[in-house]
C-alpha cells in the first residue's frame, strides 16, 4: 500500500525543513507515518494479509531508527516532530 503522488508531496510540502528537502528525517518519518496509517486501515479488513504485514514491520523499525536519529541529533526537533504527528505521549 503506497500513498498517492500528491499525498506525498503535501506531507513533505508539511514537514519539509526548507524548499525542496525531501530527505530530513522529518519528513521521511511523516511519509513512514502516513504509509503506516494507510495499512493500518488496511489490516482492518484484510486480516491475513502477512505480506504487506512484514513490510508493515520493516517500516515501523526503519521510523523507529529515524527517530532515535534524530532524538539523538536534535531532542527539541524530535519532539516537534511526534506532537505534529500524534506519535507516544
Amino acid at each position: 500500500m503506497s500513498i498517492t503522488t500528491e499525498r506525498k508531496a503535501e506531507v513533505i510540502k508539511d514537514n519539509a525543513q526548507a524548499q525542496n528537502d525531501t530527505g530530513s528525517p522529518e519528513v521521511q518519518v511523516a511519509i513512514l507515518t502516513d504509509r503506516i496509517n494507510t495499512l493500518t486501515e488496511h489490516f482492518k479488513t484484510h486480516k491475513k494479509d502477512h505480506h504487506s504485514r512484514r513490510g508493515l514491520l520493516i517500516m515501523v523499525g526503519r521510523r523507529r531508527r529515524l527517530l532515535d536519529y534524530l532524538k539523538a541529533k536534535n531532542e527539541e526537533r524530535y519532539l516537534n516532530l511526534i506532537k505534529k504527528l500524534g506519535l507516544r505521549k
